[in-house]
Order: C-alpha cells, then structure tokens, then sequence
C-alpha cells in the first residue's frame, strides 16, 4: 500500500513539473540555464527546424552557457578557450556566471533563429540584463559575447550549411542526393521513397549531415563498420517480408495504451522534436534534485553534445543505407492481398503507419531510428550525470486526445511511468515500431549505438568538466573535436 502511495505521489508531482516546463513560453522557474534552454526549445517549436537541427541548435546553445560559464569556475575548461578566459576567484560569483551565460546563449540564440530575436530580447530584460556587445572580458557581458563568437565562429563551419555557403538555403543538401524511388513508384524496395503527403512531396531533410563535424565522436561513420546492414529484399527475401510482418503484427493489435506511446513520442510534448523532447526530461531531473546553476550549465552541456552526436552518427546510417520505411515495404509486398490493421482489415496498398495524417512517415530514411539513438544517448548520459538511472517521471495522457483517433482515443486518461531513464528511452524506441515508422533492427540496432555514442560523449565531456581524470592540460586548447 505505501509503495502505491509513493508512486502515485511521485506521478502528481511529475505531472504538475511537466505542466510547468512544456507549456509554450518559457519557464518561470529553473537556474537561468534552464530558461535558456526553455527559450531555444519554445523557438524550436516556433520555427519548426528538422530533428538534426534541433540536436545541433541545443548543442550550441548549451556549448557557448557552457564555455561563458567556465570562465568563473575554479576547474572547468571551455571547449575553445580552454582555461585561458578563467577569472580570478573573487568575480567567480553566481551573479557573474547567470551574466555570463544569459549574454552567451542570447547572441547564439539570435544567430540560431534571428525571426525569435524579439523573444530572446524579452527574456534578457525579464532578467535585467541591458543590451551590451562589448567584448571586454573584464566583465561577464564580454564573457558571454566572446565565448559565444568562438563557438559560432567554429559551427558556422561544421559542414551543417547554416550559412547556406556550401549550397543555396540554410541547412540545404551539397552533397547532390536524388532518391532511388518516387512517390508513385517503387524502383527499388531496399530504398526510401518520398511520399505524397496531402500537397506535398516529402524532401529528404538533411542528406548531408553525416558530415557534420562532431563533438566527440571520430567521424559520423565511427559505428558503422559494427553495424549489421538492414535487411535486402534481393538477397533475404524472408528477413525482408518478417519484419513486415512484424509491424502488420504490431498494427494490428493496438491497444489504446500502445497507440498512446506511438503518438507521445512521436515528437514531443509540444513539438520540441526527441532532442528536445530529453532536454525537457533535464529539466524535470533539474528540478527533482535541487540544482544548482552548475550543476544545470554541465548537464545540458553533456546531454545535447551526446545528442547531436547521435544525429551525426544517425544521419550518416540514414544516407549511406538510404533504407526503406515500412510503409513503402508493405505496399510494396502486400498490395492487392487483405492485411488486417489498426483500421480494420484493408487491402495493403491503403496501409498507413499510426501517425497523424500530415506526418505518415518521416521525411529521411529508415535506418538507424532517430528516436531510438537520441533516447539512448540522452537516456545514457542522464544517468552518468545523476549517478543512477532512476527517473521516477510521469505524464497524463486526456481521454480522446489523439490526433490519429481525435475523441476516440484514448478511451480513458492514461498515465505513462517510467522507473528509469533507460525505460523511458526503450519506450521511445519501440514506439516507433507500434507507431509503423521503423523496423525491429532500425529499433534496436540504434539503441545500443546510441548508448556508445552517449557514453563516448561523456568521456569527453568530463575532460572539460576537468573532473574524473587527471589534469588534461593537451586539451586546454582542444579545437580539433
């Protein structure tokens, strides 16, 4: 009886922090670190970039708190500067350090998303912060204004196109992808095929991201050559059509609790895409155990560099596999037979995942699974982080607010619980699978890169923390991540 007590204290209080980080507009509460990340993830949802560019955008931001931060700690090393910004003791105050930070994250987050400036300028006066460019180190603003440059200054070159130098258009492909298939016909079922998508045709978002330069990893194909390749319908035929089979399977026995996960997941609470989507679980985590601004300066660091190191090494699986979705598979196998779906027995050409009709499946291909290779990263790290995988967070789902079944599903309110952080990031992969967007090996496969990714990560974030290992002075002046 207690244990029940606990845990329904525990899902109360998940549920009321939830409410109080997802909700649009930033959080009132949380270290200025945590509203900062709450205003990169309300501009996320704004402006709606592609899943690596929320990885890359929080990165950033959490790098440039972390760098203007450093500078007023008594070990910690900047990932450009290295100890070379360190003031002397008596400036190393909090004051100093919120000032810092909130003059870092503002001038990286009007070079991110300059539409949101107006936005990003109310929050520095919401914190009393004046409009200052200076660039003198003599005081936090210039802290914060020239570690944000330096790290600006490197990604505006890390092969993600922000600029639109390498081609025409921010974040557009250089690197001349053209898909295998069309939206009406199948050329080749081993690969992804664009679909028709209400008016529009999909476009691959980002082909060329497996170049971006990463954080910690070697290259975007560090895990690649561990990799088993997805299965080919000309040479296994039978692997092909079973894990088909397998999500027909899935889909047609969805309970409500499923289609609920298929669809929590499938963004975020409020669109903050999975990257976001941990950065939220940070936040929760950083109010559960009473952070401090160090201590939330440190964790988002961690947790977004291990993230867009997931996206590197995901999107470079995605491109050089190129891999069919299932929803393409199963026209492909099962057009003009009966399959039995969530929507009743149909014929295999009319076969939709369990999304909301304006997604169907998202526009890049199948392998590895972006959700399930974030979640492992994010999960892998926030254990690190915190000593333990203990979570403990929950999230009411209202009766009939699914947007696949609006009004119908789900029948009755449903709590998700998750333990642990590894269960949470589990959930996140199999509901895709639930949800018809990925494969049982797209799933798993990434899970266990994911946890690699985030764990190399880690390794390389103590460095800077300067704790856990002995004093790396090689690394003051790291710039060749």
């Amino acid at each position: 009886m207690e244990n029940k007590l606990i845990k329904k204290h525990l899902i109360t209080a998940s549920i009321t922090t939830l409410m109080a980080f997802s909700q649009s507009g930033y959080a009132a509460t949380g270290t200025v670190a945590i509203q900062w990340n709450e205003a990169a993830l309300q501009a996320i949802r704004d402006t709606h970039p592609g899943p690596p560019i929320v990885a890359r955008a929080l990165a950033i931001v959490d790098t440039c708190m972390f760098d203007a931060w450093a500078a007023y700690d008594a070990k910690a090393k900047g990932t450009r500067f290295g100890q070379t910004l360190r003031r002397p003791r008596n400036e190393r105050t909090n004051e100093n350090k919120e000032k810092a930070i909130s003059y870092a994250a503002h001038a990286c987050l009007v070079d991110l998303f300059p539409s949101e400036t107006p936005k990003f300028n109310a929050l520095m006066e919401n914190l009393g912060y004046a409009f200052d460019t200076t660039s003198d180190i003599s005081k936090a603003a210039g802290i914060g204004n020239v570690a944000a440059k330096a790290v600006l200054d490197y990604r505006h070159h890390d092969g993600s196109n922000q600029l639109g130098d390498l081609n025409p258009g921010a974040y557009s492909d250089y690197t001349g992808y053209t898909p295998i298939n069309t939206p009406t016909s199948i050329v080749d079922p081993n690969h992804w095929q664009p679909l028709q998508v209400e008016t529009n045709t999909q476009k691959y978002i980002t082909p060329h991201w497996g170049n971006v330069v990463p954080y910690a990893l070697k290259s975007g194909s560090q895990f690649r050559k561990i990799t088993p390749p997805p299965a080919d319908y000309f040479t296994e035929p039978e692997r092909y059509e079973l894990q088909a089979q397998q999500i027909l399977e899935y889909s047609s026995h969805l309970t409500d609790e499923k289609k609920v996960i298929a669809e929590y997941w499938a963004d975020g609470p409020h669109s903050e895409l999975p990257p976001g989507h941990w950065a939220l679980f940070a936040a929760y985590v950083s109010e559960r155990d009473h952070h401090t601004i160090d201590q939330d300066v440190k964790l988002l660091f961690a947790l977004s560099n291990a993230i867009l190191d997931a996206s590197i090494a995901s999107w470079d699986a995605k491109r050089y596999y190129d891999y069919v979705r299932p929803v393409t598979a199963i026209h492909f196998l099962f057009s003009g037979k009966t399959v039995e779906s969530w929507q009743g027995s149909i014929d295999g050409a009319d076969w939709k995942p369990y999304q909301a009709a304006s997604v169907v499946t998202p526009p890049f291909p199948e392998y590895y699974s972006g959700h399930s290779i974030f979640s492992a990263a994010g999960a892998e790290t926030l254990k690190l982080f915190t000593k333990s995988d203990h979570f403990g967070f929950s999230v009411s789902i209202p009766a009939g607010s699914s947007r696949v079944e609006p009004g119908i599903v789900p029948a009755n309110d449903t709590v998700l619980y998750w333990a642990t952080f590894s269960d949470a990031a589990d959930e996140a992969g199999v509901s895709r699978r639930y949800g018809g967007i990925h494969f049982i090996d797209g799933d798993l496969v990434s899970r266990k890169i994911g946890r690699l990714v985030g764990r190399q990560a880690w390794e390389k974030s103590l460095k800077y923390f300067n704790e856990g290992h002995e004093n790396h002075e090689s690394d003051d002046h790291d710039h060749s991540h």
